[in-house]
């Protein structure tokens, strides 16, 4: 968490997102993002950079001797080198010129020029007529305050985790179109936690903005891992998107040498045909009809059957599963009508991957939680690897999970994250203790009507491999104190109070109407 003012006070990055939309005024929130996390990211860069330098300065330790202006003394500690007409400093000095923009452009060009695994990532938008030189001054003072008074090591980690609130605060003004770079961050959360990458390649072949390699690499650094035991790699078809996922990580200090873009996207233009990962972890665009699926009928990643021209959904999964190690595992997002669908062989595909004990556990998500679609959304997790109850797939109906945060968003508390962590994480240790395997659960997993059912495959079977969760968890059981007569007389006053409420309401009326017709 950023740091915080006072005890009473918001956290920063919510002072400072306040600040920052407060100078937007006529700009769209779609192009004033590339603004702020540009600066952002300048400002991150800057300072790594400038902490390095001051230790080459004094020359000191291993230091001793270096020239804080030779690039390569940067290469070798994997810290960006900083031109001085692009350092935070120099743009500071030069924030009330009415020339900031043109200005705050050439360093993004030197920037890139000095740094090759930036090139084509940085944004050239500040110079622009409909941004006022002054609010861009006041963006650059707002945005030089960030981390003030922290210690240079902290600084990176309030940059970091100021990018990306920031991110998801756009996502959230940019509304439907926010949706496409952006997975809301409980739901990425959920997945890693579901998961559990501590170790090995990380893949998401749509990888949107890097939210999911963000969360893997903070996960395993909380659960005291070695983040470098993680490599991550992906995939972005949208440009744009994939230099804020270049920026994102990058102010995360993740190599991001294996994030490729090309806007024929993976299905065409696969960058990785060769990866075995460990770990996939995507969301997907759901229910994607124009996927080319014409030009690859006989693509030999459709191993359990060619998926429809119309729709890509068995596509990623098939996709998903060509690009799993031997043990490796998946998470990923689709719409929920991937769970019941038989359009086109749909069925068949779904079929053939719970009779390849491949589906371990399916999670049906509340509405709301997407900014770009109300299509009801479900969680599918795959593993290649299944040598623990093979004969069952752990069902989860989460839809009454989760709060809104306006009226249009909802998102999972920590508290429901853990909830249905801690259910697959207990139904998949507790394995040899299936009851149907003749064990007893003792006080660890038990289905829990309404909510989870560890459900065999042959009851899968006789449900002609629906996987629909609330078809197996069933309906919650009533409380046993349930007092209908009670309940009863409650609905009743209730009613009457609304009629009696709607009377008085009608003879206020016929009063009025009366004393205008007197008139």
């Amino acid at each position: 968490m950023a740091k915080q003012q006072n005890t009473d006070s918001e956290p920063i990055e919510k002072q400072l997102w306040k600040s920052a939309d407060k100078l937007r005024k006529n700009i769209d929130a779609a192009e004033y993002k590339h603004i702020v996390l540009g600066l952002i990211f300048l400002k991150y860069i800057s300072d790594a950079f400038e902490d390095l330098y001051g230790k080459l300065k004094v020359s000191e330790g291993d230091s001793s001797g270096a020239d804080p202006e030779d690039k390569d003394e940067y290469k070798a500690e994997n810290v960006f080198f900083v031109p001085p007409s692009a350092r935070w400093g120099f743009l500071s000095s030069q924030a009330k010129q009415p020339t900031i923009g043109k200005t705050i452009d050439e360093s993004m060009d030197a920037i890139e020029r000095e740094n090759p695994s930036l090139r084509d990532v940085l944004p050239k938008v500040y110079a622009r007529g409909n941004l006022d030189p002054t609010s861009l001054g006041s963006m650059i003072d707002l945005i030089g305050n960030i981390a003030l008074g922290d210690a240079k090591a902290r600084s990176a980690d309030v940059l970091g985790h100021v990018f990306e609130y920031f991110l998801g605060e756009f996502a959230l003004a940019e509304g439907k179109k926010g949706g496409q770079f952006y997975t809301p961050r409980s739901v990425v959360e959920l997945l890693v936690e579901m998961l559990e990458p501590y170790k090995g390649r990380v893949f998401d072949p749509c990888c949107g903005s890097g939210g999911m390699f963000v969360q893997s690499e903070k996960f395993v650094a909380d659960h005291q891992g070695r983040v470098n035991d993680i490599s991550i790699y992906g995939q972005e078809s949208n440009q744009t998107t994939w230099r804020l996922a270049k920026m994102n990580l990058a102010i995360r200090g993740i190599d991001s040498s294996q994030v490729k873009w090309n806007n024929e996207g993976s299905f065409l233009n696969d960058s990785h045909k060769d990866l075995k990962a460990d770990y996939v972890i995507a969301n997907p665009p759901f229910n994607d009809s124009d996927w080319s699926g014409d030009l690859l009928r006989g693509d030999g990643r459709w191993k359990y059957g060619a998926p429809p021209s119309g729709n890509a959904n068995y596509a990623w999964i098939q996709h998903f599963l060509y690009h799993l190690g031997p043990k490796g595992q998946a998470g990923f997002v689709l719409a929920k009508g991937s769970l019941t669908s038989k359009t086109s062989g749909e069925g068949d595909i779904r079929q053939a991957l719970v009779e390849a004990r491949l589906v371990d556990c399916v999670v049906n998500l509340p509405a709301k939680l997407f900014l770009n679609t109300q299509i009801p959304a479900s969680l599918w997790f795959l593993n290649r690897n299944k040598t623990q109850r093979r004969e069952e797939i752990l069902f989860i109906d989460a839809r009454n999970l989760g709060h809104l945060i306006n009226r249009r968003t909802k998102e999972f508390t920590q508290e429901d994250i853990a909830t249905i962590t801690d259910t697959y994480h207990t139904w998949k240790s507790q394995a040899n203790e299936s009851p149907l395997l003749g064990g007893d659960l003792g006080v660890g997993y038990k289905d829990i009507p309404g909510f989870c059912n560890s459900t065999s495959l042959e009851r899968v079977k006789e449900l002609d491999y629906v996987l629909t969760p609330g078809r197996y968890v069933g309906l919650a059981d009533e409380e046993d104190d349930f007092d209908f007569e009670e309940r009863f007389s409650k609905l009743k006053a209730e009613f009457e109070g609304q009629l009696e409420e709607e009377a008085r309401l009608n003879a206020l009326i016929k009063e009025n109407l009366e004393k205008i017709e007197l008139k």
